[in-house]
């Protein structure tokens, strides 16, 4: 029979006093029900009962001679399957015990018909006494000891309300035959203390609060297709596309673990986008923080050139002489190329993203090459002077013996190729996929081979040029999967990003028909949109009042703009209003309480309860109307709950035009 029912106590703190209560009942429990305990382990499971009093549920194992884990803790920080031990279990043994958990919870529901992810069980060893030393695990269980035992608790891991937490505890209770539910009740207040909340009440509610509309329950809970993707055995790189919103890197960060927990080599996490492996390093500690040292969170520049440094191959990257070797030669060829296009960037982008970026290193090879998504077509005789503008960039390059990013992709796949890593990775993933370059792609192809996961969506490209997998001669038949589920954005956001996709073709990055944004479907309902729509001197009272009047805390919102100009105006505004913020550039995912500012690049992959978009009008990107569009896109979708979207009118001569 079920222990009779307890109160929703999640969101109440004991006081010093109520919890030494509470550890004297658990004891007494523990020595009724299992009076043959040693004292040493008694001591922890005491600690862990106490815990059931603040809404964690625990289920021990009754019969000490049947296989498994000792105990099933339940709790705001997820599923866990308790071994107490003094001596760490074998690699065998210890997967024989993640086994062992992960079928006992295999079919467990969550909300909006999501299922508990296998990946999502943690293995948690404790050690009794003062047994401090080290334990190698390979990432197959978290190592504890009596007296580091409330980290299992910390607070910074909570990502489950007290409602999913008892939907989980129930429904495991019919699937842990052979475990018994054991249950403490907190102590009963006095009359004078009811009604009253202390500071540590009052800080419980609002978490509580908090986490009813909580998005972080991914950790535990994954839609039963993307559970499939995490747990399939691809036999060869595979591909996971899909709208913004669909998952798509929760699906690559439970893979990741599910991968570790079946291998023992190193892991790789790489992106184009400098700042986003900072911000799914700490996810990805949150998660799996028993393969904290095992996973390496890098973008991919950092990467190549940190290869390149151990294989003793030197390079000179300096972005400054960079550009300034490209602006000479934008100079010596201008009056060739400007009658086409006057923006010097666009020919930038045409040899990062086209000549270099997709390793052309002939004049043929260049007039036969895609330039899909470039905007402007080009006949043979333009091209020519194209390349004679990418011959004079490369000259001034090599007189100051400079490289830029293509360069070095190129001397690290070049030196893959003459020699691969003497320890490979068991598994390599690249998120936002669809903004490296082709030739960056046959790198990874090469550094990786099978064992390569591509993480991405043509719809959310915001830098220019295209190509498909198997340009690079990666293949994925019968391994690409589609997410198309938004589990991100409340409906009222989704409907608003939803505007900006019209003019996108979207592919599955392989060039097969792909799904856009406007046509998933939305998990969560309700949300807020904004819209203002001004003139420069307007923006700096109207954004300062959209921050102010932000229905959820300032440290939880980002401020997201379009280009480089655009960003300084927006910080002068804050400055002035006295508004704390973070550059996205150097955020990690910790909370600060800072409103979080950057460019839509630099806010690629990560999202926010709140979005602050600002859009001056009379910016172009690249003279690429699609590229603006799948940048508003980006910058739309990275809001959860609430979007402020402000438009600066493009001025005249006269004023601000109508």
């Amino acid at each position: 029979m079920p222990p009779a029912a307890l109160p929703n106590v999640l969101d109440m703190a004991l006081t010093n006093q109520a919890r030494r209560q509470v550890e004297q009942k658990a004891s007494a429990v523990l020595s009724a029900e299992f009076p043959h305990l040693r004292p040493a382990y008694r001591q922890i499971f005491v600690a862990l009962l106490a815990t059931t009093a603040e809404g964690w549920r625990l289920f021990l194992r009754e019969d000490s001679g049947r296989a498994g884990a000792d105990a099933f803790l339940v709790g705001p920080n997820g599923v866990s399957a308790i071994v107490v031990s003094e001596a760490p279990p074998d690699e065998t043994t210890a997967q024989a015990l993640l086994r062992h958990a992960e079928a006992r919870c295999a079919g467990i529901h969550g909300p909006h018909g999501q299922v508990l992810a296998r990946s999502a069980v943690n293995l948690v060893l404790i050690r009794p006494g003062g047994n401090s030393a080290p334990v190698s695990n390979d990432g197959l269980f978290r190592s504890l000891t009596a007296e580091n035992l409330p980290k299992l608790f910390q607070r910074d891991a909570v990502h489950l309300n007290r409602r999913q937490v008892d939907s989980i505890a129930e429904q495991a209770a019919k699937r842990l035959a052979g475990y018994a539910e054991l249950r403490v009740r907190p102590p009963e207040r006095t009359p004078e203390q009811v009604g009253l909340l202390d500071v540590a009440d009052l800080e419980e509610d609002h978490l509580a609060a908090a986490q009813e509309s909580s998005f972080e329950s991914w950790m535990t809970f994954l839609h039963p297709h993307q559970q499939a993707v995490v747990t399939r055995n691809y036999n060869g790189p595979a591909r996971i596309s899909g709208p913004a919103g669909t998952g798509k890197t929760v699906v690559a960060l439970h893979r990741l673990r599910y991968l570790a927990r079946r291998s023992t080599g190193p892991l790789l996490f790489t992106t184009f986008v400098r700042s986003l492996p900072l911000v799914h390093r700490t996810t990805f500690r949150r998660l799996a923080p028993e393969l904290a040292d095992r996973v390496e969170f890098t973008h991919l520049h950092a990467w190549v050139r940190g290869f390149l440094e151990r294989r003793g191959t030197g390079v000179n990257v300096d972005r400054g002489q960079v550009d300034t070797a490209f602006s000479k030669a934008w100079q010596a060829h201008r009056a060739s190329l400007e009658s086409v296009e006057p923006i010097a960037v666009y020919w930038q982008n045409e040899i990062d993203r086209v000549i270099k970026g997709k390793g052309l290193t002939t004049f043929d090879d260049y007039v036969k090459a895609s330039r899909t998504g470039r905007g402007i077509g080009l006949t043979a005789g333009q091209k020519k002077l194209v390349w004679r503008l990418y011959e004079t960039y490369q000259r001034n390059l090599a007189e100051k013996r400079l490289h830029d990013y293509n360069d070095i992709i190129d001397l690290a796949l070049a030196e893959l190729r003459r020699e691969p890593l003497s320890e490979p990775y068991s598994a390599v993933v690249v998120d936002e996929v669809q903004d490296i370059t082709l030739n960056g792609l046959r790198m990874l192809s090469t550094l990786a081979g099978d064992n390569l996961l591509l993480v991405g969506d043509g719809q959310q490209q915001v830098y220019p040029g295209g190509w498909r997998l198997s340009d690079a001669g990666i293949p994925i038949q019968g391994r690409g999967e589609v997410l198309r589920v938004n589990y991100r954005n409340r409906a009222e956001v989704l409907s608003f990003a939803q505007r900006f996709d019209a003019k996108n073709r979207v592919d599955d990055l392989d060039g097969a028909a792909g799904v856009a944004l406007r046509d998933v479907e939305s998990a969560n309902p309700g949300g807020t949109t904004r819209s203002w729509r001004g003139s420069e001197k307007e923006l700096a009272e109207a954004l300062t009042d959209a921050i102010r009047e932000l229905p959820v805390p300032v440290g939880n919102a980002a401020l997201i703009v379009f280009q480089h100009n655009e960003l300084k105006q927006c910080k002068a505004v804050l400055n002035k209003a006295k508004i704390p913020y973070q550059d996205l550039e150097f955020y990690d995912g910790e909370p600060n309480g800072k409103l979080k500012v950057g460019t839509v690049h630099r806010a690629k992959g990560v999202d926010f309860q709140a979005v602050l978009a600002v859009h001056f009008a009379q910016s172009a990107v690249d003279n690429d109307e699609d590229l603006q569009g799948r940048q508003h896109l980006v910058a739309a979708t990275r809001a959860r709950d609430h979007l402020w979207w402000g438009v600066v009118e493009a001025q005249t001569s006269g004023g601000v035009r109508p």
